[in-house]
């Protein structure tokens, strides 16, 4: 009797899965929805975010590693204290982005259209598949270089100091008024800072 209540219950909560994945709800369908994509591989989030030139997450080699964009820059270019001189040098930089990230990534939106569509038929062979990936592949490469050039770019315009500022205030770095290294005189240290 007892055997036969467990397999009740274990059958129960096997159908309970099976219908929670039938809907959509369970692991094995990650995907669900996303048939409906006109272009399979982009979200309509991925698709405006390239359109307008944003960065995509594309630059964060770059950006997580001292070396800051352009767009957050000017964003944040009163707490950072950039000279008028500066701010024209980035503007500048910016407008280049992101002109070139438009046009970069729309290649990257025909290229990926490409694949989808060619999956979306019968007729895809393996040449065609090895060009249509390349073809991707570079598009997102030219994408990716055109974000991060100017991260290389701001620091020649920047001073370390600025540099410190703009990771503290991006949260990638301690606050540099709570300690000062070793090695620093702690009066130059604080007035580089902005701690004072």
């Amino acid at each position: 009797m007892k055997t036969l209540g467990l397999l009740s219950a274990f059958m129960a909560m096997t159908a309970g899965a099976v219908s929670a994945q039938s809907h959509g709800h369970g692991a094995h369908q990650p995907y669900a929805g996303f048939e409906g994509r006109a272009i399979k591989s982009l979200s309509e989030e991925d698709l405006a975010q390239l359109r307008a030139g944003k960065g995509w997450g594309l630059a964060l080699a770059a950006e997580l590693n001292g070396k800051p964009g352009p767009a957050h820059l000017l964003e944040l270019q009163a707490e950072i204290g950039l000279s008028k001189e500066q701010v024209r040098a980035i503007e500048a930089l910016f407008a280049e982005m992101q002109s070139e990230a438009v046009a970069a990534g729309d290649r990257f939106i025909d290229a990926e259209a490409a694949l989808s569509d060619a999956f979306a038929g019968d007729s895809l062979d393996e040449a065609t598949l090895r060009g249509l990936l390349e073809a991707s592949g570079k598009a997102r490469a030219d994408l990716r270089f055109v974000h991060l050039r100017q991260h290389l770019a701001t620091v020649e315009i920047l001073e370390p100091e600025q540099i410190a500022a703009y990771n503290r205030l991006r949260g990638y770095a301690s606050d540099p008024c709570d300690a000062v290294p070793e090695g620093h005189d702690p009066d130059m240290w604080r007035k580089h800072n902005g701690c004072d």
